[in-house]
């Protein structure tokens, strides 16, 4: 890989944490409702937005994504204006938070229902097969949770069975909310599924940004080429409660969770781009800076925007001149 595309990984890494950080401290200060927390999960969504080709493929993700949005080119202040619910939303300030949309980059607003974005994934694929559309796929994204539910291995048989341009990308950290995968599932690879719908599975390190990058790039250009679906599994952790509504020390314990960080992504790639000599500590630091001022700019000017009006309410609920029962 190129110095200048392990440079952009670390900068999408940082930029992702940063933000994170920052919605947990906004919550945290009673300026919004609501956050979810990717820390530990940077490198796998930095790795994958990197095989990502904008403008011609499409983005199906799921909760936790707002590495994959922003890797893929959705400006920080869109993310600002979903937290604060302003007007100037996609949704106009209805949607749920992390529920990012934008048509230009190929990015789809999930379905809050968990596995149900799967089979719309599929349906993407099919799209552009039905149109003979070479050169073009869908990444999808979803937890290990997922793989749970019934929607999940129905959108993976029927993918398989059609040859659908889709790459089922699992970042698997080894928690849905508070189930363990032991709960879950009798196998250690979700990977391992694969071969039971007649698709490629694989398993990376989800700590390792470049590992992720070339196992999503080799199944998004097969999939661009005829090739069919994939089954990728990233294997990292949550390292934050599931939101910030969740207390994680209910269900596991902090020792877990400090082991893991000794693993931490950032640190341990900063680390790697220093001793290769892309990246010096200087470097760095500057890098911090710069997306810290970017972010609190773009977070101050979204507090600023005007809120929806109260008479929007059940605007693009019904259609025509109906209207609720208030």
């Amino acid at each position: 890989m190129k110095a200048s595309e392990q440079r952009e990984l670390l900068r999408r890494m940082l930029l992702h944490r940063q933000i994170d950080t920052r919605a947990f401290q906004l919550n945290r200060q009673g300026r919004i409702p609501f956050a979810l927390g990717g820390e530990g999960h940077e490198a796998a969504q930095a790795g994958a937005s990197l095989a990502f080709m904008r403008g011609q493929d499409v983005l199906v993700p799921y909760y936790r994504d707002l590495g994959l949005a922003l890797g893929i080119g959705l400006p920080v202040i869109d993310v600002f204006t979903s937290l604060f619910a302003k007007k100037a939303d996609t949704s106009g300030g209805r949607q749920f938070p992390s529920h990012f949309s934008n048509k230009a980059l190929g990015l789809v607003s999930i379905s809050s229902i968990i596995a149900a974005h799967v089979a719309h994934a599929v349906g993407f694929g099919l799209a552009m097969q039905y149109r003979k559309e070479r050169g073009r796929a869908v990444l999808c994204s979803f937890g290990d949770g997922a793989t749970s539910q019934g929607e999940w291995h129905e959108a993976l048989n029927f993918a398989a069975v059609m040859q659908a341009p889709v790459v089922f990308f699992c970042q698997n950290n080894g928690w849905a909310i508070s189930v363990p995968q032991s709960k879950q599932m009798r196998i250690n690879d979700i990977a391992d599924r694969a071969i039971g719908y007649g698709m490629p599975g694989s398993t990376v390190d989800g700590f390792d940004p470049i590992a992720v990058y070339d196992a999503v790039h080799a199944a998004l250009e097969r999939a661009r080429n005829g090739g069919g679906p994939s089954l990728i599994e990233a294997k990292c952790y949550r390292f934050l409660p599931h939101t910030s509504d969740d207390d994680d020390r209910t269900y596991r314990q902090p020792e877990e969770v400090e082991t893991q960080r000794t693993r931490d992504p950032l640190p341990t790639f900063e680390r790697q781009l220093i001793e290769k000599q892309i990246y010096s500590t200087d470097e760095i630091a500057l890098l911090k800076a710069e997306l810290y001022e970017h972010i609190d700019q773009a977070l101050e000017e979204a507090a600023a925007l005007e809120n929806p009006s109260a008479d929007s309410l059940t605007t693009n609920v019904y259609a025509g001149t109906e209207k609720a029962w208030l």
